[in-house]
């Protein structure tokens, strides 16, 4: 995070032009940061939703749903956002892939 303070901007001499470079690549990493901080709160909401659905068709806890996702990500070697986003899918009449659906079941069953 980018932060000016008071000695910084009375460091600089009076009349000087500000460092354009400077405040040109402070602004290329705050908007790189303000989109990854986008991304990961369209994942995170992707993510509780998909825990939400775990929960109602596992009849398991939230933190077991998550531990679910968690390890069906891991087991398939796949990204945890998009295996939330295929159970997603999954809930409006889409399949979910073979692999996936397996270990989906042998999590629960770790479950029971």
């Amino acid at each position: 995070m980018i932060r000016i303070t008071s000695a910084a901007v009375s460091a600089r001499q009076p009349g000087a032009r500000p460092r354009v470079d400077g405040l040109a690549q402070d602004v290329v990493q705050l908007r790189a940061e303000n989109e990854q901080l986008q991304r990961a709160v369209v994942s995170h909401a992707v993510v509780d939703h998909a825990i939400g659905v775990l929960v109602a068709i596992g009849r398991i806890s939230p933190r077991a749903g998550f531990t679910v996702l968690r390890e069906v990500s891991q087991h398939t070697n796949t990204k945890l956002s998009l295996i939330a986003e295929q159970i997603i899918t999954c809930t409006q009449a889409a399949a979910l892939p073979g692999m996936i659906l397996a270990e989906l079941h042998a999590a629960f069953a770790r479950r029971r």
